[in-house]
């Protein structure tokens, strides 16, 4: 098995087989089982776990309200509570739409047929020859559309390790299966390192990391801690930018990833006027499905004065 970054420099490895372990691997296991039934079986157990999720996990389905009533305020209560349960469905399925393509290898393992849009727009920036920082965001299938990208062209992925160190090596393994490296959040060096061998680098701009190398930027109107990492990286290398978008419909039964080009604009050498640019990017790319976003993240805990009282 391939280490991660992390385990690499481990001078003792966790003893995987060790008691404390033993319900990761029933999770691990019980995933596996789920990806091996046939699709709709796999979207009935999802609808299941999204409603024992909306009445029995409460703190996240309040955390999954809150986002939706800051960034969508013209929907209705009634509204807003049917998104929710589709954010808590979405989320559910994300979990076996991952396991599909971490059991399968890439794209073998994606329920419907897909479709790449805008590839002319990566293959301009690719013919630069200085690496291309692919902006994506954090749909609850981005494992899924990293397989669909992965099928034509050979992206490296940015990850954040797992605090549990065997369903770190799950996710570390499941991504190398279709890719062809991953590399740590924190470990800028890495990142510019391949962008420099001419390579695309998948990177998501759209968590809240707290005040530290980050500053306040709209997104959609909500004042909201935007790294400032994604303009520092384009000044080392020069790199072109591409925003890139995954949907998912049933109705057609098919997946789209479709890459844009960046911002006009962007970078402009104002950090605040950037992170506006890319906000507004990544608005356009989950107001295409809101409800396929993880909105289970507190996006906006970190606030200009310092108080994250929006989720209390």
């Amino acid at each position: 098995m391939p280490k991660s970054p992390t385990q690499q420099s481990q001078s003792h490895p966790p003893r995987y087989w060790a008691p404390k372990y033993w319900p990761t691997w029933l999770a691990i296991g019980l995933l596996n089982l789920w990806a091996m039934l046939p699709w709709r079986w796999q979207c009935t157990i999802a609808r299941v776990l999204g409603n024992l999720a909306y009445y029995c996990a409460r703190r996240r389905r309040h955390i999954v309200e809150v986002n939706l009533k800051l960034c969508f305020p013209l929907w209705s209560a009634t509204e807003r509570s049917r998104r929710v349960k589709d954010v808590l469905y979405n989320n559910m399925l994300g979990l076996v739409e991952t396991a599909r393509v971490y059991r399968k290898g890439g794209a073998a393992g994606i329920p419907y047929h897909f479709e790449l849009k805008g590839t002319e727009i990566l293959d301009s920036a690719l013919e630069q020859d200085r690496g291309v920082l692919l902006l994506g965001a954090h749909f609850s299938h981005l494992d899924l559309g990293g397989a669909i990208v992965a099928s034509r062209y050979r992206p490296y992925a940015i990850y954040r390790p797992n605090n549990n160190p065997l369903f770190d090596r799950y996710i570390y393994n499941g991504r190398s299966g279709f890719m062809p490296g991953v590399i740590e959040r924190n470990d800028m060096r890495a990142i510019v390192r391949t962008l420099k061998q001419k390579q695309i680098v998948w990177y998501p701009p759209d968590q809240d990391y707290g005040r530290s190398h980050s500053v306040f930027a709209p997104l959609f109107g909500v004042n909201a801690a935007t790294i400032t990492a994604t303009s520092r990286l384009v000044k080392f290398n020069q790199s072109p930018v591409v925003v890139m978008s995954c949907v998912r419909d049933d109705e057609r039964q098919c997946y789209t990833v479709e890459f844009y080009p960046a911002p006009h604009g962007f970078p402009s050498g104002d950090d605040v006027q950037d992170a506006t640019l890319i906000n507004q990017a990544l608005e356009h790319s989950i107001g295409r499905a809101p409800t396929q976003y993880m909105w289970t993240h507190r996006r906006f805990k970190t606030q200009p004065d310092g108080r994250a009282k929006l989720y209390k």
